[in-house]
């Protein structure tokens, strides 16, 4: 597993966030990884920034650091309190966005970077999304120049490949306390 980002491990450190959560974010961090190896492989040249998808990826629930009833129960209240938190913590907008863009990627304005850190809090736990797969095949498919079809049949595999260690990460993440 890919260690995550120094910024975002200090972050983490900082506020005593939870040993769930931080296992949480290593697991999506490397499934971001993982995605962006893929896509620069099928695609390269594709303009995305890749240091903003890992930090968005290592970060994006550091609003459960607040809202800790929502590493067990649903809730969204983490969202806008992470992208706030950063924001407090001197974090540019441009990183600490993901933070609320994770869980609102239909949102008009979303960018690509926000698609694949939502994707990758998707697939870790072999999540499949139909709504988000096609933003993600539609701008794949308009940078390429490919079929949408052929698009996402590639997309498709690779996500299935990261879906059959699921519940290797789910196993990791829940062997892990909610609180310290």
């Amino acid at each position: 597993m890919l260690p995550l980002p120094p910024e975002a491990t200090a972050l983490l450190d900082d506020l005593e966030a939870p040993p769930r959560l931080t296992a949480h974010l290593l697991l999506v961090h490397d499934v971001a990884a993982s995605i962006l190896d893929w896509l620069s492989s099928e695609y390269p040249g594709l303009p995305v920034d890749k240091s903003a998808v890992l930090f968005g990826a290592a970060t994006h629930d550091i609003g459960k650091t607040v809202h800790v009833e929502e590493l067990s129960a649903p809730g969204t209240r983490h969202e806008p309190a992470g992208h706030e938190l950063l924001l407090s913590r001197g974090v540019p907008e441009r990183l600490a966005r993901f933070a609320g863009t994770h869980g609102s990627w239909p949102a008009e304005g979303v960018e690509l970077e926000d698609l694949l850190v939502s994707l990758a809090d998707k697939v870790w736990k072999a999540k499949r999304v139909d709504d988000l797969e096609r933003l993600i095949v539609g701008r794949l498919a308009a940078f390429s120049g490919r079929e949408p079809w052929e698009v996402f049949l590639a997309l498709d595999d690779r996500l299935t490949a990261l879906g059959d260690k699921a519940d290797e990460r789910l196993a990791f993440q829940n062997n892990h306390p909610i609180r310290r």
